[in-house]
């Protein structure tokens, strides 16, 4: 593979899982850490990624509060309509971040009288905006590269809740291993959300079905819903009814 094509296959995962690390890369593309340190500084020189310890983050996911340069934002904003389409008056409602969750959040009916219960700073930001949402910032340690709130503070914060719906922003999810992320301190609260929800909604764009992370968030039965840019009877989408999913 041509040091270009590597590039752009690195720039695609990147924008695709919004975080990736070194190593997972290095054993997708068949080439050496070292060989992949290098092009992630490289591209972070060039201003087309943000590298982390550890790895890199996507452009589009830091600067999601511009609403710029956010990867696949068409096929979000089709997710995050019809995610709001499942929120009623008086919910408790979680999210967590990413830059789907912000389309959906940026577009919740002014009507709309909810309590929505965050870890993201951004995502509070756009709750403010709405006159009838009470926001709950949940607060903690904030994780640089997934800008969400994290830690054991957060986590016992989180369980004291009984919230009516969740919604999740998903890095992978697939039929057999559920929905995984790259992130340990993300995947913990996550769990936590779920386990203090009565109802998990799984969004992802379609590119992101049927892919796999080394971290498992939850089992198949850890969400009921899942919510994609594809209509409800697209083939891609069958074998997540066949496991009794709604499908929005």
């Amino acid at each position: 593979m041509l040091k270009k094509e590597r590039q752009e296959l690195i720039i695609h995962e990147v924008n695709l899982h919004n975080k990736v690390l070194v190593a997972d890369l290095s054993a997708k593309i068949s080439v050496s850490e070292d060989t992949v340190r290098r092009d992630l500084i490289e591209l972070s020189d060039e201003g087309r990624l943000v590298k982390v310890h550890g790895g890199a983050i996507s452009n589009s996911f830091r600067n999601s509060y511009k609403h710029t340069d956010v990867y696949s934002l068409d096929q979000k904003k089709v997710i995050a309509q019809k995610a709001v389409s499942v929120i009623r008056d008086g919910m408790l409602v979680f999210t967590t971040g990413g830059t789907t969750l912000l389309e959906m959040l940026r577009i919740l009916p002014r009507s709309l009288r909810a309590t929505f219960v965050t870890v993201s700073i951004q995502g509070a930001f756009e709750l403010m905006q709405h006159p009838h949402i009470e926001v709950i910032l949940i607060g903690g340690k904030l994780s640089h590269s997934s800008q969400i709130v994290v830690g054991g503070e957060a986590i016992h914060r989180i369980r004291k809740f009984n919230a009516d719906l969740a919604f999740l922003g998903v890095n992978a999810i697939d039929t057999e291993r559920g929905i995984t992320d790259n992130d340990y301190e993300v995947t913990l609260i996550k769990q936590a959300i779920i386990e203090s929800s009565a109802q998990v909604v799984a969004l992802s764009i379609a590119e992101k079905l049927n892919t796999v992370q080394k971290i498992q968030v939850c089992p198949p039965e850890g969400y009921q819903t899942l919510i994609t840019e594809l209509p409800p009877g697209h083939p891609l989408l069958q074998p997540y009814h066949n496991k009794n999913k709604t499908i929005v």
